[in-house]
């Protein structure tokens, strides 16, 4: 598991990519992507064309960069998800929370 980060052009955007698994023993490498204390990131885009797993505690920890992102109003996106990542997160109701594509 390896999570990284990078910066759109404008600088308002943050895009998280997590490869491999994305379970509990991610929790603190997600948390410090985007708790970095930075008032210009606006939007955040979670890539996970490199996710192979997605376990209950990846769920709370997107609940957590939601609540994070400030709730209803955050905009948080959810992208290059493969078929059995996008099957959790459409069997626990994510695309009512987060834009997935």
């Amino acid at each position: 598991m390896a999570i990284h980060t990078r910066r759109s052009e404008d600088g308002r955007t943050l895009i998280i990519s997590i490869e491999g698994r994305f379970d509990f023993s991610s929790h603190q490498s997600f948390r410090d992507a985007y708790e970095h204390g930075d008032q210009e990131v606006s939007d955040y885009v979670i890539d996970m064309s490199d996710t192979t797993y997605l376990d209950s505690s990846a769920l709370g920890m997107l609940l957590l960069l939601r609540d994070y992102a400030g709730g209803d109003a955050g905009r948080v996106r959810i992208e290059n998800c493969n078929n059995d990542v996008r099957r959790i997160l459409s069997i626990s109701n994510f695309e009512q929370l987060f834009s997935i594509k």
